[in-house]
């Protein structure tokens, strides 16, 4: 999500990228995972922005504060194109990141917007079954 934000701001992740991961020694399976969504919502921005802002009724991408539109950047892109991550861990985790980087109302925000993607885009009938939503 850090890298997001920052990605977020700048358009680039060339100059601080190697910094931040210097400064935070992670496992190498945990590192991969996080570039590999770092990566995808990178190149999936367009299509998850529509997507996000047809959901956030009275909202724009950039209306958002930048931590509540990266966690759902993030957490739409999971739901699309990581098949094997339940949409039940990818909405709990993405709350938990509202709740550790954003206000009191951003995990309200957060899960409803994931819950009307879950019902609204045919994409995800696999991983609506998985948490019995109904579409």
């Amino acid at each position: 999500m850090q890298i997001l934000f920052q990605w977020d701001i700048h358009r680039t992740a060339e100059h601080w990228l190697d910094d931040f991961w210097a400064q935070r020694p992670t496992e190498p399976d945990v590192r991969r995972f996080a570039e590999q969504l770092v990566q995808g919502v990178m190149e999936h921005r367009d299509e998850l922005d529509a997507l996000i802002g047809r959901q956030a009724t009275n909202w724009t991408l950039n209306r958002m504060p930048i931590v509540d539109r990266n966690i759902l950047r993030m957490a739409v892109y999971e739901l699309l194109w990581l098949s094997d991550i339940p949409a039940k861990v990818t909405v709990n985790e993405a709350i938990e990141l509202a709740k550790r980087f954003a206000d009191d109302e951003t995990k309200g925000f957060v899960n409803g917007i994931l819950d009307q993607v879950l019902k609204g885009d045919p994409r995800l009938e696999a991983k609506r079954a998985e948490v019995s939503v109904e579409p």
